[in-house]
């Protein structure tokens, strides 16, 4: 299932989307549970509760604001750098400069800031005040659905509760500054998430297909089968020691292909469109400002 969270004059609603993706009913939830998003609805089933009901009509889709799925994550969302080899190899004498050559050593892990969060289709403000090299990340996001901590790779797909698309966002300058990269990602709007979650029992994040555009030109194309460190390693990996929590999110690295690794570097600007598809959830479409 395709589960939104949207607004409706003003009020969000969190709601399952027809399969043609023509419409969405919503769940029957609180105004306060909806305020979370679809994050109400994992929380829900993962302490043992059933899925909500649907109630009402259903609501043509273009009649709504879709939001992110989940508008405020309950903490930052972990990331991961260097996960594609081309991609690698593309900012190998940049970002990745400091780091081991090694590329299948240890995944490169970070996170953004929950607040840095915004909807599939919303502006992402360019902060020139403090950057002068925006850049775009098609990544595929994995979202947790049962909690656990030390979790294996043979069980990690079973903490899976589905995927959706973000955008990873990064001020180049400011994050080869200070080295640590999460100031660099986190900048206000860094983060467009959408357009839904789509559940794991419809989707395998493992073969799928991440594609990006700026304006109009596809910029990267990468199936998910190309990754270094494939989706129950990353699981693995970030729990070790750490509890992982329904509704965390995983945001698993991008394609080769960013403005950083062309020859000059091509950032972004206002005026910019950035189109993001994964094959089987959709695609998010984000203007900058």
């Amino acid at each position: 299932m395709k589960i939104a969270t949207y607004l409706v004059a003003g009020q969000r609603y969190v709601g399952l989307v027809a399969a043609d993706e023509s419409s969405v009913t919503a769940l029957d939830l609180t105004p306060a549970e909806a305020l979370k998003g679809a994050l109400s609805v994992i929380e829900t089933l993962a302490a043992g509760g059933k899925m909500p009901a649907t109630t009402g009509t259903p609501i043509a889709l273009a009649d709504v604001a879709l939001d992110a799925p989940i508008p405020l994550p309950r903490r930052n969302l972990w990331c991961v750098g260097r996960n594609y080899h081309a991609h690698a190899k593309e900012l190998a004498a940049s970002v990745f400069k400091d780091n081991s050559a090694n590329t299948e050593e240890w995944p490169i892990v970070f996170t953004k800031v929950p607040e840095c969060v915004v909807g599939p289709h919303d502006a992402v403000r360019v902060p020139v005040e403090v950057t002068t090299a925006v850049d775009y990340e098609a990544e595929l996001a994995v979202v947790i659905g049962k909690g656990g901590k030390n979790i294996s790779r043979a069980a990690a797909m079973e903490h899976v509760f589905g995927y959706t698309i973000v955008n990873d966002v990064s001020a180049r300058d400011v994050q080869v500054r200070h080295q640590q990269w999460d100031m660099g990602k986190s900048f206000d709007t860094f983060c467009p998430m959408g357009p839904w979650i789509v559940t794991a029992d419809v989707l395998d994040g493992r073969e799928t297909r991440v594609r990006c555009w700026v304006n109009g030109e596809l910029r990267q194309d990468g199936p998910t089968q190309n990754m270094i460190f494939d989706i129950p390693t990353l699981i693995e990996t970030i729990s070790r020691g750490i509890t992982l929590y329904p509704g965390d999110v995983i945001a698993t690295g991008t394609p080769a292909g960013v403005g950083m690794g062309m020859q000059p570097p091509r950032y972004l600007a206002a005026g910019d469109v950035v189109r993001i598809e994964v094959d089987g959830i959709g695609a998010i479409e984000n203007r900058f400002v």
